[in-house]
């Protein structure tokens, strides 16, 4: 499709294109359901064949073992970092390791539900960096220890199956590298993730809980923050968001039978990440990259450039070679581009070759 220009948006993000052309040859009537995804049932036999593929596919591409519920949610991971500690936290004393903005934001929240511990922040540094986790001095007896395994603000992301030490249930804010590499979910208290980074469209957020967590919830909580109900209903208590859940099926299939798996999904991302680092650090200082080359995101590269005018100027002349949504975070400034599982290479390699002509032409 020539009118598709490369999205390098943090999110929505980009999709698989074959995602999009199925969406769109059965948006009017889903197959055997005479009546479009938008229109059916929450309740309806073809829903519940979405829905159940949509947790078969995301069981067999994650290894979600059976000690583990999948949850079918809304209020993306904003909402989680309230719904986690209402359910988990109690009277118990949380930690949290602050390795961004994100992660900063769900401590903001927990401190409103109860007692917290900053057991690691990166804030001295400005966020450039991640802790090793296995060498923190974390509480064994804590409700739960928090974490933002990739920061999209800032670049920075904490390795693949990092597993801190202590007795604690590790609970996860994945939403930014979801889906992007495979995972150790056993590890995992709570792993939730808003979908439409790497997974869908926004209005989806997808939580995998441990079922023995359930027993800690406190009643009286309000019945859509409870996780119990959700568990309880298989996410349909009330109507889901069921067009993104369809896609979200989708993007699963795509992985699964286009990609090849997790692992294949991992080995993509780490090449389209490696062109643009290699950009930046053959620039010679004109690019200078936000996060330490230790802690460097797969799915959002962040740098600056000399001037802000220059700035200014790369992501106006970006947009006129159909290179969008490079404008780094107003906190952080300068330039971010997201590289989520869907853009692909070309589409790297593209941005790539405008850089170097930027450089060549400025520095």
């Amino acid at each position: 499709m020539s009118d598709r220009l490369w999205n390098f948006s943090a999110g929505p993000a980009t999709l698989p294109l074959s995602v999009l052309e199925r969406a769109q040859a059965d948006l009017v009537a889903l197959p055997g359901a005479g009546a479009s995804v938008l229109e059916i049932s929450h309740r309806s036999a073809a829903f519940d064949a979405v829905i159940g593929e949509a947790e078969a596919n995301l069981r067999q591409l994650l290894g979600v073992p059976e000690t583990h519920r999948v949850l079918f949610l809304q209020g993306g991971a904003s909402l989680q970092f309230s719904m986690a500690p209402m359910n988990l936290l109690d009277e118990g004393t949380a930690d949290y390791v602050v390795c961004g903005s994100w992660a900063k934001k769900a401590l903001a929240e927990a401190r409103r539900l109860g007692r917290t511990r900053v057991a690691w922040d990166g804030a001295e540094t400005s966020f450039t960096t991640v802790p090793d986790l296995e060498a923190l001095e974390l509480d064994p007896s804590a409700a739960f220890l928090h974490v933002t395994s990739n920061e999209t603000i800032q670049g920075v992301e904490l390795p693949p199956g990092f597993e801190p030490a202590g007795g604690a249930p590790l609970v996860c804010d994945g939403s930014s590298d979801f889906l992007s590499r495979p995972i150790p979910v056993e590890r995992y208290g709570l792993l939730y993730a808003g979908a439409q980074k790497n997974a869908g469209p926004a209005g989806l957020t997808l939580a995998l809980l441990r079922e023995d967590l359930l027993e800690r919830i406190p009643d009286g909580l309000p019945t859509m923050l409870d996780y119990r109900t959700h568990v309880e209903t298989r996410s349909l208590y009330n109507t889901p968001p069921a067009f993104a859940v369809y896609v979200f099926m989708l993007v699963t299939r795509w992985l699964r039978d286009e990609v090849g798996g997790l692992e294949e999904m991992h080995e993509r991302n780490r090449e389209k990440a490696a062109v643009l680092y290699e950009a930046i650090d053959a620039s010679e200082g004109f690019y200078r990259g936000h996060a330490a080359r230790e802690a460097r995101s797969l799915m959002n590269v962040t740098w600056r450039l000399p001037s802000e005018d220059l700035e200014k100027a790369f992501i106006a002349e970006a947009k006129d070679e159909g290179l969008l949504e490079l404008k780094g975070h107003r906190s952080v400034g300068g330039i971010r581009a997201s590289i989520y599982n869907a853009m692909p290479l070309e589409g790297v390699r593209a941005l790539r070759a405008f850089m170097d002509d930027f450089r060549d032409r400025n520095a």
